[in-house]
């Protein structure tokens, strides 16, 4: 961590506030560990603390869950548990832990990360990103004018470790719509070592029991969704993953060469595809990767804070 060329920590969430040489905090394990030049050749000058905002860390209502930036792993993590989604329909619940545990986090990152870190590093690997996205969350962005916009999470990360967002905006939440928290969901995820960095990381959402929104992610350098009127045989599941991901799109680094994505990419999809034309509940299903299918009881009590194996 080389952060000695920061002048000031201004506490803030008024992005009229930010200038050049200036970086967002919330947790900070990122940008800590970046240091002063994470941004670029100019050192940070300054940070924008938002520890405290006060946000509502969750919000649970009829028209779905709003999490704040600054909702930390941790508390998402142990959002199933609640009383507030209790005895709610809502499979897509499920997918929570699932992308929590995909982290593969140390204790710090666990109850320090927060879930608008994540969307704003944009890493191709980033889980809340993969959540949000599979979810069709949409984020809200404040603006150093003082005007706000949303933008789909499938939409605000561009590319790897690159996102839509203007200097000095700043995002404040994500909302998860009750449609489809309300469709069954699957889930796939793959790492060339155990435990580690995914490298292809799949979410299926089957709504009405009919259409199909396939979200790619980890395996490409920003979310791709494929959305079918209708589930799809194998064949034109394949066809449109060609035709959605480019050769050039699957990203390329020490956690996985593209083609290796491409082929993991196809093959979970397909077990994707299958597992949700198939009755709920299921057992011959295949599944690839880790952390999935969920375990009945294994929910942690509502006001956990942590996952004992998360360190």
């Amino acid at each position: 961590m080389d952060m000695n060329t920061i002048e000031a920590v201004v506490r803030t969430t008024d992005p009229a506030q930010w200038r050049d040489g200036d970086a967002w905090l919330a947790g900070g394990t990122v940008l800590f560990s970046y240091g002063s030049y994470a941004f670029g050749p100019q050192p940070l000058k300054r940070l924008l603390d938002l520890g405290d905002a006060g946000w509502t860390p969750i919000t649970v209502n009829e028209d779905g869950i709003e999490l704040a930036a600054t909702c930390t792993i941790a508390q998402l993590y142990a959002l199933p548990g609640t009383p507030e989604v209790t005895g709610r329909t809502w499979p897509g619940l499920d997918l929570v832990r699932a992308c929590c545990d995909s982290f593969v986090a140390s204790f710090k990152v666990w109850n320090m990360s927060t879930v608008g870190g994540n969307l704003c590093t944009s890493l191709p690997a980033g889980p809340i990103i993969s959540l949000c996205a599979g979810l069709d969350g949409v984020a809200t962005v404040l603006a150093p004018g003082g005007s706000s916009r949303t933008v789909p999470v499938a939409e605000f990360v561009t590319g790897d470790a690159k996102n839509c967002l203007a200097p000095g905006e700043l995002l404040r939440s994500v909302h998860l719509p009750a449609s489809a928290l309300s469709a069954r969901v699957a889930f796939r995820r793959l790492s060339l070592s155990n435990l580690g960095r995914s490298g292809a990381l799949l979410i299926g959402r089957l709504d009405g029991d009919a259409s199909l929104t396939l979200t790619v992610t980890a395996a490409t350098k920003r979310p791709v969704q494929l959305r079918f009127d209708t589930l799809p045989d194998a064949e034109r599941l394949t066809a449109a993953l060609d035709d959605h991901i480019p050769a050039e799109l699957y990203h390329d680094d020490i956690h996985g060469l593209p083609a290796w994505r491409r082929d993991m990419t196809s093959r979970l999809a397909e077990e994707i595809r299958a597992e949700l034309a198939a009755p709920a509940g299921a057992h011959d299903v295949p599944v690839s990767g880790d952390f999935w299918p969920p375990r009945a009881g294994d929910r942690p009590a509502a006001g956990t804070t942590t996952l004992p194996k998360g360190a």
